[in-house]
């Protein structure tokens, strides 16, 4: 093949980017301290109304916002513990600012005929063929990258918690192609050989994360770019709950909704109704009627049935996409009551779900798939 005319194919190339990141950044030591207290609450109180977030920036931890709540909720050991359980070995101040939930919000949230939504916003569900998760392949590798990062640490002991990961992915029309660029920043020991790191992350994390088809000879590996990263955490960079909504959803492929998750008990539609449009997307595509669907779902405060719903398709719908809604409408209750019912949120799941994406895991209720009748 000609020169010219492999340069003309990369052309027709179009490359997308996602990131992750490890549970040791500080922004993800602020969205586990939230979801922390979160599970705290409910384990005792499954009626607990929470919204109660962090900051940390070196060694402080500023933990606030609101709750209402029958539990006893030990902010400040939470807080301790969640550092503790990172990796994090230094002492750290906590100040609490926590107040009870506006009376006029819990009023318009809890009424005796139905649950309303704890605040007016919009959400989005998205899901795609192109994964055996429904997720897009640079979503997934960044996160699965971060993981085998963050789980590195149990045996490589120069590692630190703090990390970063990116991944690119080459596309022909909707088809990934190949792995174009993968990036890793890792956090480490002071006095540890760059090339050691850049070895070690190659062999240990990148290799075994990365199925071998999607690499080629024009794979580009970056490890570390920055040189020396042993400064790091908290130390180098603050951090502060929900910081991360495109991390924490679909890695910029589709759009994102107005508001965080972690933190967030379920009444709150900015992460339940999040939650229940993923698991309308997934069965959707999983049911054949489109190989990628994307959701939105708008709330008002109060009020428990969606103001609307809409879909897209992005050109790969199997039916008219008039007769796919017809069909998710006649399959799924979107009432705030029926969403935390149907996947179970009043439990102690949340700090679980705050690292490595909130979709595309098992082990949660919103990555059911739900056979469609139609």
């Amino acid at each position: 093949m000609s020169l010219e005319k492999e340069a003309s194919i990369r052309m027709e190339y179009v490359y997308f980017t996602s990131e992750s990141v490890t549970d040791g950044h500080p922004d993800k030591i602020c969205d586990q301290i939230a979801d922390a207290i979160l599970d705290a609450a409910l384990k005792e109180d499954a009626n607990s109304k929470m919204a109660v977030e962090a900051t940390i920036k070196d060694d402080f931890i500023l933990v606030y916002g609101e709750a209402n709540t029958q539990a006893t909720v030990d902010y400040a050991a939470i807080a301790k513990q969640v550092l503790a359980d990172i990796g994090y070995k230094e002492t750290y101040d906590v100040l609490v600012k926590v107040n009870k939930q506006s009376s006029q919000i819990n009023h318009a949230v809890v009424s005796d005929e139905s649950v309303g939504a704890g605040d007016q916003g919009i959400m989005f569900g998205y899901a795609t063929n192109e994964t055996e998760s429904y997720m897009p392949l640079p979503i997934a590798l960044a996160h699965a990258l971060s993981q085998r990062l963050s789980e590195a640490k149990a045996t490589i002991d120069w590692l630190l918690p703090d990390g970063k990961t990116q991944v690119t992915v080459a596309y022909d029309g909707n088809k990934p192609v190949y792995v174009h660029t993968v990036l890793v920043s890792a956090s480490h020991q002071a006095g540890i050989p760059l090339e050691t790191i850049q070895e070690t992350i190659m062999n240990d994390v990148i290799l075994p994360t990365i199925d071998a088809h999607w690499i080629t000879d024009e794979t580009r590996f970056i490890i570390n770019p920055s040189g020396e990263f042993s400064i790091a955490g908290p130390f180098s960079d603050s951090g502060t709950t929900g910081r991360k909504i495109v991390v924490d959803t679909y890695g910029g492929v589709g759009r994102i909704g107005g508001g965080c998750f972690s933190s967030k008990d379920p009444s709150k539609v900015d992460r339940s109704a999040a939650y229940f449009s993923r698991y309308v997307a997934k069965s959707v595509v999983a049911a054949g009627l489109a190989d990628k669907i994307e959701i939105q779902l708008s709330y008002a405060i109060g009020l428990s049935d969606p103001l609307s719903i809409h879909i897209d398709t992005f050109g790969t719908a199997k039916r008219p996409e008039a007769e796919i809604l017809e069909i998710i409408n006649a399959n799924f209750d979107f009432k705030v009551g029926n969403i935390i019912k149907e996947l179970d949120l009043l439990r102690p799941i949340y700090r679980e779900s705050a690292n490595f994406g909130h979709f595309g895991r098992d082990g949660f209720p919103w990555e059911a798939i739900k056979p469609l009748k139609f």
